[in-house]
């Protein structure tokens, strides 16, 4: 099949296809741990350079798992992929497989808190990590440096829905011969253009999006079969971040409609910014698809939707926020997001809060911010339910 033919809707739903001589119409699901071998010699060919369908051991790799991996990678535009157990196991794979000691990473300051303890655990080991305002050029042309080993950024940020120039970082830092990783979990893959746009390495938690009904834990490695199969897999296969079979084979249907839901989950969510924005119990609401956004004209250009995601400062702090979420009937309380079910978070108080006071504000994290992730409810009853709860 010519990939470069389809429309990312139909290559997730059948992108990376592998049928057994049984024929069958859903993806076949390999429960194993290992595979035999027709003989010893065989065996030593397959550990000395294993075929594009062959495998070794389920940490090595998987029929299922290839699946999902090559219908990712057919979506981002990427020569290939590898699927771990966790967004935050593609995030540690990644860096740790390009750092050593002395190694330079210049990441944006508006990352999710397990992101920005990962980079602190590495400076522990010798790593210099510099943090710059993503959505400042200025800054990212001073901080990147020649020997900067790479760059790092949500290009739309954990919480706050800040906005990151993937063309213009990713200019900067090429002009140093710096990778450039991004974490493209709001943006998802329905949305992205992040490797057209100068991204070397896409990263995403695929138990937001991708799988889409809160079902399973999995991460993915996205980039060139170079970087993928001789830097990132050596890495994680031999450190254990190789995703279960079963969780890549959830991630698999959750693909067949991840185009569909995700467009109507934006639609949706502009419906309910529109709807609120303005609203006298709120003293902010975030919403790239709204034109009063810093960064919407980027937005639009570099993703053609302002996405699924809110954020909502609410009167009174932390405690005018809870009185909101406690009155929620629809939207539930979680820190996860992308779920067909609507999700609202507190940061200050979950995500985010390992972070100082200090740390937070600087951020834009305040006592009162509140995280929406919108789901497949109908946005009229969604609308409802929120306007209840801000009384």
């Amino acid at each position: 099949m010519n990939n470069s033919n389809l429309h990312k809707r139909s290559l997730a739903v059948h992108a990376g296809t592998r049928r057994s001589q049984y024929g069958e119409m859903a993806e076949a699901m390999f429960m194993t741990q290992g595979f035999a071998y027709d003989s010893a010699e065989q065996a030593e060919a397959r550990f000395q350079k294993a075929g594009e369908d062959e495998f070794i051991y389920a940490r090595y790799g998987n029929p299922t798992n290839r699946m999902f991996e090559d219908r990712v990678a057919a979506l981002e535009g990427t020569e290939d992929a590898f699927a771990t157990t966790s967004g935050m196991a593609a995030v540690n794979g990644t860096l740790m497989a390009i750092c050593k000691s002395g190694s330079h990473i210049v990441a944006a300051r508006a990352l999710f808190g397990s992101n920005l303890y990962l980079l602190d655990v590495m400076q522990r080991f010798g790593i210099e990590v510099t943090l710059v305002d993503g959505t400042d050029l200025d800054q990212w042309r001073s901080a990147v440096r020649e020997g900067t080993t790479a760059v790092f950024f949500e290009s739309v940020s954990n919480p706050t829905l800040e906005v990151v120039d993937i063309t213009a970082v990713s200019e900067i830092a090429h002009r140093h011969s710096a990778l450039v990783i991004v974490d493209n979990v709001f943006a998802t893959p329905v949305f992205s253009h992040a490797v057209e746009q100068g991204a070397d390495v896409v990263i995403y938690s695929t138990t937001k999006h991708i799988d889409g009904a809160g079902r399973a834990l999995g991460g993915i490695v996205c980039g060139t079969k170079q970087f993928v199969r001789e830097v990132a897999e050596p890495y994680l296969k031999h450190s254990g971040g190789a995703i279960s079979p079963f969780n890549a084979w959830l991630m698999l249907t959750g693909l067949t409609t991840m185009d569909l839901r995700v467009r109507a989950m934006a639609d949706s969510a502009k419906a309910i910014a529109e709807a609120l924005n303005g609203h006298q119990k709120l003293s902010k609401l975030i919403y790239p698809g709204l034109p009063n956004h810093p960064q919407h004209e980027l937005t639009m250009a570099q993703m053609g939707s302002g996405g699924t995601m809110l954020a909502l400062e609410i009167v009174g702090g932390k405690d005018g926020a809870f009185e909101v979420l406690n009155r929620l009937e629809l939207v539930l309380i979680s820190n996860n997001l992308g779920d067909a079910k609507s999700i609202v978070t507190h940061p200050a108080t979950t995500t985010h809060q390992r972070l100082s006071e200090e740390e937070r504000a600087r951020l834009g994290i305040s006592p009162g911010l509140v995280r929406l992730s919108v789901g497949l409810e109908h946005p009229d009853d969604l609308i409802a339910d929120l306007k209840r709860a801000l009384g």
